[in-house]
């Protein structure tokens, strides 16, 4: 399986009494796919994967399961433990788990490869490794990210830097066959797609889901270079910002 295109990472909304609001998700769900998402990330939003309750979560995957499979688009997870990535079985539509790099105890690149082989070995579903460096403290070569490939169930990358740098271009130049690079930073998203990514979980696409679409769409089929000065459609469509995720 291979995941291109635009995944947009849902935010989880909460009724007055704290529950999670099961129709205002089902709506947020099927309102970004009609919009051109190639797919939605469940418990995918800053800190998600690890705030909400065993209960929660799954209130989450089964309001988004039932979405994904009426519509025939991917679901993708966040997993932080072994045990949250077990759970993903009961729900047939997970194609895959977003796994954040260990935070904070930044335990170098072997010690990331060995958590991904270790968490690989008990999941029932792919992973895609969530690279974001300015929040776990831990920095991934482009050599460390090529081993992580490697391994069996590692299928692609969310690579969310502060910006590009000489890593994004050697992994971009040659990636690793059948492994996905997912940009993960949204005013990164047009540089990344021009260097060769295959896609985006781009959480600004709650917004302007289509415009993102279809910027992806442009750079894979080939008609961005020639439209990029010209087309609103190859410009990003948002803008940096510092507001709190």
């Amino acid at each position: 399986m291979m995941l291109t295109g635009v995944h947009v990472p849902l935010i989880t909304p909460f009724d007055p009494a704290g529950a999670v609001a099961h129709g205002v998700l089902k709506e947020l769900a099927s309102e970004v796919v009609r919009a051109g998402a190639a797919g939605v990330v469940a418990l995918g939003t800053t800190a998600e994967a690890g705030a909400l309750d065993a209960a929660e979560r799954d209130a989450v995957l089964g309001v988004l399961n039932a979405v994904c499979l009426r519509q025939d688009v991917p679901l993708v997870a966040g997993a932080t433990t072994a045990d949250q990535l077990r759970a993903l079985a009961g729900f047939p539509a997970v194609t895959a788990a977003l796994c954040l790099v260990p935070p904070f105890v930044r335990p170098g690149e072997d010690g990331v490869i060995a958590h991904f082989a270790a968490l690989a070995a008990v999941s029932p579903v792919p992973l895609v490794v969530y690279h974001v460096p300015q929040r776990t403290g831990q920095q991934l070569s482009a050599a460390a990210i090529r081993r992580l490939a490697a391994i069996d169930a590692v299928i692609g990358i969310k690579y969310a830097p502060e910006a590009l740098d000489a890593d994004a271009v050697d992994l971009l130049t040659d990636p690793p066959p059948g492994f996905a690079v997912l940009a993960g930073t949204d005013t990164l998203l047009a540089p990344m797609l021009a260097l060769g990514a295959h896609g985006a979980v781009a959480a600004s696409a709650h917004l302007a889901t289509e415009e993102f679409a279809a910027l992806a769409a442009a750079w894979r089929d080939g008609h961005a270079r020639s439209r990029a000065t010209g087309s609103p459609g190859c410009r990003p469509p948002c803008s940096p910002s510092r507001t709190p995720p």
